[in-house]
């Protein structure tokens, strides 16, 4: 019996440095931007910053990427809007003009640009579906995939398995979505139980006084129990049962009708089966992922494109499971 005792102590210490060592590594991310409807111009800046956060924090290594093809599709010019009956003298010469243009621009639309259009068409959808490769649950499992960042992604995405796509999150990984995330795979219910929410339409950018559904979680960074944004882009969402996700940030007004009050959801993480799912709708603009001196037009000062880094990096950590945080539901938060 001592003799047994020892032999699965020894065992014990040589498999255990072994562990530590898996469990202190940063963990294997995938980053998808692929995007097959609107596409942000955010995106680049959204990859630096995924990357960097990684590398500085040592949380996690971007692995892979999910990237759009650089492929370019000829685009059909896009025939104005009909005129309303009771449009003035001003608005008669704008269309006017705008169908003059439109004349001249279809004008060049012939049968060779139209076939060479269809042909990078086809080209960029194969591309798309190469990349979204990576996503399948094989290739996942294979490349030991902790978790997979939907950054700015738009559109019916053709995965190559959404169901067994799901099925991965829900086994015990993570996944985290920023901003258009929701504005993805509107088709599949699959995706959209999962997330709890849906992207619903937006209005014009406006300065954003967010409350925080939960302080002490990784997500909030610090920033306390309210975050004012001087623009932003700011969505409504539907498809959510808040009786299945943790509120992190919110508004308590519509953003672009501050007298219509209400719950209006920002961010929020929840449990997927045994995955860990979290998420912002904040990620529009390029002064809010980054810091950079690079970007022109700034609204939002650097100190806030620390915080909305701080922001994703405490989610991102969550999600992982390298930061404790609460995923129990919360509807009493108003």
């Amino acid at each position: 019996m001592k003799s047994l005792f020892r032999s699965c102590l020894v065992l014990a210490l040589l498999v255990a440095p072994v562990l530590s060592s898996r469990a202190a590594e940063p963990k294997r991310l995938i980053v998808c931007t692929v995007t097959t409807g609107f596409r942000h111009s955010s995106i680049p800046w959204a990859e630096k910053t995924i990357e960097m956060l990684g590398e500085k924090s040592g949380s996690y290594t971007v692995v892979d990427w999910a990237r759009q093809p650089a492929i370019d599709v000829p685009r059909e010019p896009r025939k104005p809007r009909d005129l309303a009956p009771d449009a003035d003298e001003n608005a008669k010469k704008r269309f006017a003009n705008d169908m003059k243009r439109y004349d001249e621009e279809m004008a060049k639309w012939t049968p060779e640009v139209r076939q060479a259009a269809k042909e990078a068409q086809a080209k960029f959808d194969a591309g798309v579906k190469e990349s979204l490769a990576k996503l399948s649950p094989a290739n996942l499992e294979s490349q030991k995939i902790d978790g997979v960042i939907f950054a700015n992604t738009t559109g019916d995405l053709p995965l190559p398995d959404k169901e067994g796509f799901i099925a991965w999150i829900e086994a015990g990984h993570s996944f985290m979505a920023m901003h258009s995330g929701s504005d993805t795979l509107h088709g599949f219910p699959g995706y959209i139980n999962m997330l709890q929410g849906e992207f619903a339409g937006h209005g014009a950018q406006v300065p954003a006084d967010l409350t925080a559904g939960d302080t002490s979680h990784p997500a909030n960074a610090g920033i306390g129990a309210s975050w004012n944004l001087a623009q932003e882009e700011m969505y409504h969402i539907k498809s959510q049962d808040r009786a299945k996700v943790r509120a992190l940030w919110f508004l308590r007004h519509d953003p672009n009708k501050v007298e219509e009050k209400g719950h209006f959801p920002v961010s929020w993480c929840r449990m997927a089966g045994k995955g860990r799912v979290f998420y912002t709708s904040l990620g529009h603009r390029e002064d809010l992922w980054s810091t950079s001196e690079e970007i022109k037009d700034r609204k939002n000062p650097v100190a806030t494109s620390e915080q909305y880094q701080a922001h994703i990096l405490g989610g991102i950590k969550w999600a992982l499971g390298l930061a404790e945080g609460s995923a129990e539901p919360n509807p009493e938060v108003q």
